[in-house]
């Protein structure tokens, strides 16, 4: 798809489809890494992908975001989101942040940007801490 078709999506539909960008990234990550059971997988895969570790993660990669990666993660960030759909494990503003990430995810993929999710994700495995 071209920037200008990729621009057209709502912030939150971006995040809609970077959430299973990005939670397939995980599970791939923790199935390549150990062959452990899925009562194992299951856990280690919720801690990478909820809000908390995903808004550190947005802050962590956003110096090595290019102009109009960090716009499309503002756009994600300041997307209006129920209060309902806010987790009780998180707060808004985390959640907003990890929305952001999500949008990010989302756009890369329609662009065609595998190495570029590759490279973010990779970045992301290595520096963020599971809490």
């Amino acid at each position: 798809m071209e920037k200008r078709e990729v621009n057209q999506y709502s912030p939150l539909t971006l995040a809609f489809l970077g959430d299973a960008v990005y939670s397939q990234l995980v599970r791939e990550k923790l199935v390549l890494g150990a062959n452990m059971p899925v009562k194992k997988l299951h856990p280690a895969s919720v801690e990478r992908v909820r809000a908390g570790y995903q808004a550190r993660a947005a802050a962590l990669i956003e110096p090595l975001l290019t102009e109009d990666e960090a716009a499309v993660m503002k756009r994600g960030r300041n997307a209006s989101c129920s209060a309902a759909s806010v987790p009780k494990s998180s707060d808004p503003a985390e959640y907003h942040r990890a929305t952001s990430l999500e949008c990010l995810f989302g756009y890369l993929h329609l662009l065609g940007s595998r190495d570029r999710i590759r490279e973010l994700f990779e970045y992301i495995w290595e520096n963020t801490e599971v809490r």
